[in-house]
Order: C-alpha cells, then sequence, then structure tokens
C-alpha cells in the first residue's frame, strides 16, 4: 500500500497495487506542470487509486485532447494525468507526492529531445525518444 499527498496536506490518496516502474518526462507540459527539469511519473490502474481526502480539492486542466492533469486547488501540487483515450484504465501518479517509501524501480526518461536546454540527463538511464 502506498500513501501520498499534495503540500498542504489537503489532499491525500492511497494505491494498493506496486508501482512497478518510473518514467521521467521531459515534455514541455511536464516541465511546465512540475516547475523543473523533468517530470516524474508511476502509473497505477484506476482500480488501484482512491482518494482518501479532499477530493473536492483536486483541480482538473485538460492540457491537450483527451489528457487531463490534476493538481491540488490550495498549494498547486501536480497530481496526475491521465488520458481517458489512451490509457483508460491507468493514471500516472506524480512521484513525488508520494509519503510512503517506494525503494528501488526501473526508470527511464521519455521524451529527451524536448528536455530543457539547461539540463543534461547523465544518469545513464534509457532515454526513449517520442515515436
Amino acid at each position: 500500500m502506498h500513501h501520498g499527498s499534495c503540500l498542504c496536506g489537503a489532499v491525500k490518496y492511497e494505491i494498493d497495487a506496486p508501482i512497478k516502474s518510473a518514467t521521467h518526462c521531459h515534455c514541455s507540459q511536464c516541465r511546465k506542470g512540475h516547475g523543473a527539469a523533468f517530470g516524474t511519473y508511476g502509473n497505477v490502474r484506476w482500480s488501484s487509486f482512491r482518494w482518501t481526502q479532499g477530493e473536492d480539492a483536486v483541480a482538473r486542466y485538460h492540457s491537450s485532447p483527451g489528457v487531463t492533469r490534476t493538481f491540488c486547488r490550495h498549494c498547486g501540487s501536480t497530481l496526475q494525468w491521465y488520458s481517458e483515450n489512451a490509457h483508460p484504465d491507468w493514471v500516472s501518479i506524480a512521484l513525488g507526492t508520494l509519503d510512503s517509501p517506494l525503494g528501488e524501480i526501473p526508470q527511464k526518461h521519455i521524451f529527451p529531445e524536448s528536455k530543457a536546454d539547461w539540463y543534461a540527463i547523465a544518469d545513464g538511464l534509457p532515454q526513449e525518444p517520442r515515436s
């Protein structure tokens, strides 16, 4: 079981399945949404995810056709992104919001061609360009 929350603690959630891998996304939307060089997400099935507090404080932003990003209305913490069209059974959780330990899991970078010009990917993890 994993637990997570936003920065101010208004929103809390739990996941009752393992998070098997992490993706560091360098697309411009993830960079802007996180205010960082990349956004890091773990994918879980919707059936394994539940809000435990503050669902009414979760704001939704439709960043592109079929893609929704969620964040806390109070503190602005990025929480998720999901696509009803491409992957309707899955949600991507912003792993920086986890409160429980995750441990070491496989990781990769996606959309490295969109990375911030001031950031060098030098960690040796696999890189998956846009196809």
